[in-house]
């Protein structure tokens, strides 16, 4: 007998309730749901014992994965962090009074600016890096590498349709 879980149980009493509706859907998104919830507190306890907070760990995570120097236009952190510009601007302002990054003229548009990580900021995004790896490895223990990937695989095609649908918007 498979092992069951609470969502089981809703959907046994939305069928019960309304027998009319497919519900193949809510099977899908309310699991993910509750996984989001507990990833999502993994997550903050993470940056929080690194000395970030979950945005402060977006942008430092942009200029991370970019590679030396560390540095990017706020267009391009705008768009990877999924922010508006006004947000972006704040959460810059924000991390620069805190040093984790600097403002620099763009030598390449002098009326532009690159937002370059500091060497404190390298420190808190790489201590936070790993500490959401370790959080992340124990929520996937219990299963095999195999049904990870695969997993990994259906959840790619998921969020490539859910992007289809919300562009379409």
């Amino acid at each position: 007998m498979k092992q069951q879980d609470e969502v089981d149980r809703i959907l046994s009493e939305w069928t019960s309730a309304r027998p009319d509706l497919d519900l193949a859907p809510l099977a899908v998104f309310s699991r993910m749901t509750r996984v989001t919830k507990h990833v999502d507190r993994a997550r903050v306890q993470a940056f929080e014992r690194s000395g970030l907070t979950a945005w402060e760990f977006d942008v430092l995570a942009v200029l991370r994965r970019s590679g030396p120097p560390f540095r990017q236009s706020p267009k391009i952190l705008v768009q990877q962090t999924m922010v508006s510009s006004g947000t972006m601007t704040n959460r810059i302002d924000r991390m620069e009074d805190r040093g984790l990054v600097r403002r620099l003229t763009d030598p390449n548009d002098g009326r532009g600016v690159l937002v370059e990580m500091t060497e404190q900021g390298q420190t808190l995004v790489d201590a936070a890096m790993t500490r959401l790896s370790d959080a992340e490895e124990r929520l996937l223990g219990g299963i095999p590498r195999a049904e990870r990937e695969r997993l990994a695989t259906l959840l790619r095609k998921l969020a490539l349709s859910v992007d289809r649908f919300a562009a379409d918007e």
